[in-house]
């Protein structure tokens, strides 16, 4: 491990240490992520493409690396990894890797020995920042602005993939992915899926539903994923619609209403949500740094789940039509399935 420093756009520098491999400056929107586990799925997840993760847990990496079959994507997508403790060792009978070697494979950085509860607090009060790990004496004289990259088509499949032979046809719009989404997806006998590109016209096929799913960076860059949606949904108003996370504010876009960034986002396998109308609780795992705006909502739209701990909007649902999105992820990976029960809703809706 040499010395390197995690540089915040905001003017603040932690001192820590990274893997002797790690070299130069590297640059991403710094982000935290709450959850006790789960660092494999979450570095793995393409919604977090272009972002430095800071795992507030103190140990990350003490279970090692498991099989591609437990990740989800097939590599790393997050820009790098901010850590307290990187544990030295792994002690886990599934694990093939240690954390720190995996990420040299795919020339991830690291910086560990950084006090992540100060940089939380730095994060919560200026809200996301762009920053750097940075080995050596250069420093970043600028920083890029996530909200302004197109990430999505970097992580969406680049052709159609079809899968399934029920006679259900169902189309999902790929910004990114988690594999996850797609292991329940195709978990169902009754559906045939056509896997297709974000900027996919679908309209003039045959279809019984759309999926639209995760994927990175600011909603504002699908206007052409929500041009489709749009399009389709006044065609067919009587098919079924489903967005999860980015697939929500594409929705969301896709009926006129707005979206905006959040200041430092849901990032964690514990966050509570409402299911307006009702008593009824879950707990969610959540990756996402945008919402939708409430007061932009159509009126023949309504809030289906809200957020406990900010009443954010977490998912919509039209009054009288089949179509309905959700700000988590249902699917966990990681984190708890209590609201796995909404893709069986939406397959029966088909």
């Amino acid at each position: 491990m040499v010395p390197a420093k995690l540089v915040l756009k905001t003017g603040e520098v932690f001192e820590g240490k990274s893997p002797s491999w790690v070299k130069g400056i590297n640059f991403g929107e710094i982000v935290f992520n709450t959850g006790m586990v789960g660092y494999t799925e979450v570095l793995t997840d393409p919604s977090y493409k272009g972002q430095i993760v800071c795992f507030t847990y103190p140990m990350i990496g003490n279970y090692g690396v498991e099989s591609q079959n437990h990740w989800e994507s097939d590599r790393i997508h997050a820009a790098g990894i901010i850590v307290s403790e990187l544990a030295p060792f792994y002690a886990r009978a599934q694990g093939e890797s240690s954390l720190k070697d995996w990420c040299q494979k795919y020339n991830t950085p690291i910086i560990a020995d950084i006090d992540t509860r100060a940089l939380t607090k730095v994060l919560r009060h200026h809200g996301v920042v762009a920053g750097a790990i940075v080995i050596g004496k250069d420093m970043p004289k600028s920083y890029p602005d996530i909200s302004e990259l197109d990430l999505i088509p970097e992580v969406s499949v680049d052709k159609p993939l079809e899968v399934g032979k029920g006679k259900k046809k169902l189309i999902a719009v790929d910004c990114g992915m988690k594999a996850n989404i797609w292991r329940y997806l195709c978990a169902y006998d009754d559906i045939s899926i056509k896997r297709v590109p974000h900027d996919y016209d679908y309209t003039a096929e045959e279809y019984d539903g759309v999926f639209i799913s995760n994927g990175p960076g600011d909603p504002l860059r699908c206007n052409k994923t929500a041009d489709i949606l749009q399009k389709s949904m006044q065609q067919h108003p009587e098919k079924p619609v489903f967005g999860i996370c980015l697939g929500a504010q594409i929705m969301g876009m896709s009926i006129g209403a707005k979206t905006y960034k959040l200041k430092f986002g849901h990032r964690a396998q514990n966050h509570p949500c409402l299911l307006e109308g009702t008593d009824r609780s879950y707990l969610t795992s959540q990756n996402h740094g945008f919402a939708v705006d409430e007061q932009s909502i159509p009126t023949d739209w309504e809030v289906w789940f809200r957020n406990l701990n900010d009443n954010t909007v977490q998912g919509l649902k039209h009054k009288t039509k089949p179509y309905s999105s959700v700000q988590f992820h249902p699917e966990a990976g990681p984190g708890p399935v209590d609201t796995v029960w909404l893709f069986d809703r939406f397959v029966e809706q088909l």
